[in-house]
């Protein structure tokens, strides 16, 4: 079984303009992450707008995100689901074609019970596919509902398969009960680019990775982060933590806008941000598909702000996409033109 170490992007699904995904973005997108050294990529998380993919589209990405890997990396499988059975099959098919890992995402919106979760949606998925390591993610600000550490501890204890959590309940205590519970041949992974380095420093969590958004523009340097943070190279760690901060910060933009109405608080969530940012950059992105649509001119001023502060202050950050994709930075983070369309009027 994998042992879940370093940094795994939570890739962008690119779109062209008429809202089909775009495969030749996509293949671009993971070798980008293969030549970084990333140790994995999700395909088709949250980040990866799996909301707005209908199943058939759902699975293709998966399975082409897993032939663009030609398994230099882990390849995981977003295949979780409110739907029990939608998950059985979706696992199904991505095992089928090689994928060894998958993430189950808490059941969203019907909200089952923690002993529900286990009892009826991850147990039965880590039983029929034993040869599949399950990743549960438990993110109760999306999801509505938690598995809690009591029952991710007996999954554990049951199934040879789960070995390892997405964790991004924001929580430090729930995180040190998972540790103590799930003992110490478990993986816990920071589902918060922001909170990684705590959740890693911590002894009581003793983090191993990160599934990580900020990675789709810089998987090298979050790479050696974690690296250098697992090695206990304190001087390195921070210095690369210190560098990357201002783009963990990014994944949600908080504004306040206008309206007649009065003022009226805008919160752009993943992808929403990255997915500018990397349109900006001349990165393969792409519109998001509704009801996600555009950042506003403040949120966009955010982003653009929080880009070039990581351009100027530590270029190297940044400049592996320079190389990779042949775009010009110093131009696209200055230019309008670079990001006209991007917001709404």
């Amino acid at each position: 079984m994998h042992k879940f170490s370093g940094c795994y992007t939570a890739t962008i699904t690119p779109m062209k303009k008429n809202l089909e995904v775009d495969y030749e973005g996509l293949e671009q997108l993971v070798e980008f992450q293969s030549e970084q050294g990333v140790s994995g990529v999700l395909a088709v998380g949250t980040t990866g707008e799996s909301p707005t993919l209908n199943w058939e589209e759902h699975i293709e990405v998966i399975r082409k995100v897993h032939e663009f890997s030609k398994e230099r990396f882990l390849t995981i499988g977003g295949t979780g689901s409110n739907n029990t059975h939608e998950s059985l099959e979706a696992t199904r098919e991505v095992s089928d074609f090689g994928v060894k890992c998958v993430l189950l995402v808490d059941p969203y919106y019907n909200g089952p019970s923690s002993l529900e979760i286990r009892k009826e949606y991850v147990e039965p998925i880590a039983r029929e596919f034993p040869h599949v390591q399950i990743i549960p993610y438990v993110i109760p600000g999306r999801s509505g509902t938690q598995l809690l550490p009591q029952d991710l501890a007996i999954l554990h204890s049951e199934f040879e398969n789960v070995r390892a959590v997405k964790e991004a309940t924001g929580n430090f205590d729930n995180m040190r009960l998972t540790r103590r519970l799930c003992g110490e041949d478990f993986d816990i992974l920071s589902g918060d680019d922001d909170k990684t380095y705590a959740m890693m420093k911590d002894p009581e969590i003793r983090a191993s990775g990160v599934i990580s958004v900020a990675s789709n523009v810089a998987p090298g340097p979050i790479q050696r982060f974690v690296k250098a943070t697992l090695e206990g190279n304190v001087e390195e760690s921070e210095r690369l933590y210190k560098a990357l901060r201002p783009l963990f910060s990014m994944v949600t933009v908080k504004t306040e806008e206008e309206t007649p109405y009065g003022p009226a608080l805008c919160k752009a969530r993943n992808p929403l941000p990255y997915k500018t940012l990397m349109n900006i950059l001349g990165m393969p992105s792409g519109p998001c598909r509704r009801p996600l649509g555009k950042m506003t001119k403040k949120g966009l001023q955010v982003v653009l702000n929080t880009a070039r502060t990581v351009y100027e202050k530590t270029p190297e950050i940044l400049e592996p996409i320079e190389n990779f994709f042949d775009v010009d930075l110093g131009k696209r983070l200055y230019d309008e033109d670079c990001w006209r369309g991007l917001t709404y009027d």
